[in-house]
C-alpha cells in the first residue's frame, strides 16, 4: 500500500491543455477579454496623465521665464498694452482705468489715478485721454482730490481732450471723478449719477442692557464719544453729523455743477437727491453727453483706434504674481481642469 502511494506520489503533474492556454490568451473567455481591456485603457489613461503633467510643468516653467524676463527689461523698453500695435511710440487713445472703491490703499486711488492721467496727458503721442470708471465710488476726499486733478490738467494740456467712460457704474464718487472731464459717456444700461453722500451704523445700547452687559467708556471731551453705537442716540449728536453730510454735498453739488454746466438743469432737486439712473436716463438729464464705449469713443469721436493703458502698474511682486497665475489658470485650462472661487 506504501509502495502503491509512493508509485502515485511520484507521478508528473498533468500539464494544461495547449488549446485552454491557447483560448485565454486569445482572449476567448468573456472575463480574459474584460481583464485585457482593462489592462490597454488603464496604460493609456496613465500615459495620458504623464502627459498632461509634463504639460503642466512646462507651462509653469515658461511662465516663471517670461515673468522674470519680463521683470528685468527696462520699463521704458515695454509698452503699456501688450496688444498687437499697441505701444506709446506711435499715436494713441490712452486710457486709464479707475475699477473698484476710491479709498486711501485700494487699486483706485488718487495718487494711482493722478499717476496715471498726468503720464498719459504728458506723453507726446497721445491724441486723447480717457477715464475708463467701473466704480460705485468711495472716499468723498480722494473724488475731490481726483476731480481737481482733472481740472489742472486739462487746463495745463488744452488741445488734449479727457472723456471719462463709465462701464457698468459710475455713481457717487466715481461719477464726482467723471465730470472732472471735458465729456461722459456710457452705456445705455449703465448705473450713473447717485450725487449725494451717506453715514450709516447701529445702534445697540438695548441689546447689551438685555444681555447684562456694562458699558465703559472713558473720554476726555464732552463730545469724544458722539454717535457711539452702544449709547443712546442723542438728537444733538445726529444733527452735528447732518450738517456734516450737507456740507459734504454741497461740495459734490458744486462740481457736478462745474464740470457739467448748462447740460444740466441747476435748479433740479432730482439730479442731486441721491437717485441713480441708465445711461439712457442720465442722457436726457445732461448728466452724460452720449451713449458709447471707449473704442467706439476712439474710432469715432477722437479718430486714433489705437489704444494704450496708462494704469500705472503694481509693485514687482505683486505683477509677478499676477502672471504666474494667468499663466497656471490657462495651463489648468488646456489640462481640462477648472476652478472655482466659493464665497
Amino acid at each position: 500500500m506504501a509502495d502503491d502511494w509512493k508509485e502515485s506520489s511520484e507521478q508528473p503533474a498533468e500539464r494544461p491543455d495547449p488549446s485552454t492556454a491557447t483560448s485565454i490568451a486569445g482572449g476567448d473567455e468573456p472575463w480574459a477579454r474584460d481583464v485585457l481591456s482593462r489592462l490597454v485603457f488603464a496604460n493609456l489613461a496613465e500615459q495620458r496623465r504623464s502627459r498632461r503633467w509634463g504639460i503642466f510643468f512646462k507651462f509653469l516653467l515658461f511662465a516663471y521665464l517670461t515673468a522674470l524676463i519680463s521683470l528685468l527689461i527696462p520699463g521704458d523698453w515695454r509698452p503699456g498694452d501688450w496688444r498687437p500695435g499697441a505701444t506709446k511710440d506711435s499715436r494713441h487713445t490712452a486710457y486709464v482705468r479707475l475699477e473698484g472703491i476710491i479709498a486711501p490703499g485700494a487699486k483706485a486711488n488718487a495718487d494711482n489715478i493722478i499717476e496715471g492721467v498726468t503720464n498719459a496727458f504728458e506723453h507726446a503721442e497721445t491724441a486723447a485721454v480717457v477715464l475708463r470708471i467701473n466704480s460705485p465710488g468711495g472716499s468723498p476726499v480722494q473724488s475731490d482730490t481726483i476731480y481737481n486733478a482733472l481740472r489742472r490738467l486739462r487746463a495745463e494740456y488744452p488741445d488734449t481732450p479727457l472723456y471719462a467712460v463709465i462701464e457698468d457704474v459710475g455713481a457717487s464718487g466715481a461719477y464726482y471723478v467723471a465730470v472732472g472731464a471735458d465729456e461722459i459717456y456710457a452705456n445705455r444700461s449703465s448705473v450713473v449719477g447717485s450725487i449725494g453722500v451717506r453715514s450709516g451704523g447701529f445702534g445697540f445700547p438695548k441689546a447689551i442692557e438685555e444681555l447684562g452687559i456694562e458699558r465703559r467708556l472713558y473720554t476726555a471731551g464732552d463730545n469724544k464719544a458722539i454717535l457711539d453705537p452702544f449709547l443712546p442716540e442723542r438728537p444733538a449728536d445726529v444733527a452735528h453729523l447732518q450738517t456734516l453730510l450737507n456740507a459734504i454735498h454741497t461740495h459734490f453739488i458744486d462740481a457736478v455743477k462745474a464740470g457739467r454746466g448748462e447740460r444740466i438743469d441747476p435748479d433740479s432737486s432730482e439730479i442731486f437727491s441721491g437717485l441713480f439712473w441708465t445711461g439712457d436716463e442720465a442722457q436726457a438729464l445732461g448728466l452724460i453727453d452720449g451713449i458709447s464705449d471707449i473704442r467706439d469713443l476712439a474710432r469715432e469721436q477722437i479718430g486714433v483706434e489705437t489704444l494704450v493703458d496708462f494704469t500705472p502698474s503694481e509693485d514687482v511682486l505683486s505683477r509677478l504674481s499676477e502672471q504666474l497665475g494667468v499663466a497656471l489658470s490657462s495651463a489648468l485650462q488646456r489640462l481640462g481642469w477648472s476652478t472655482q472661487v466659493l464665497p
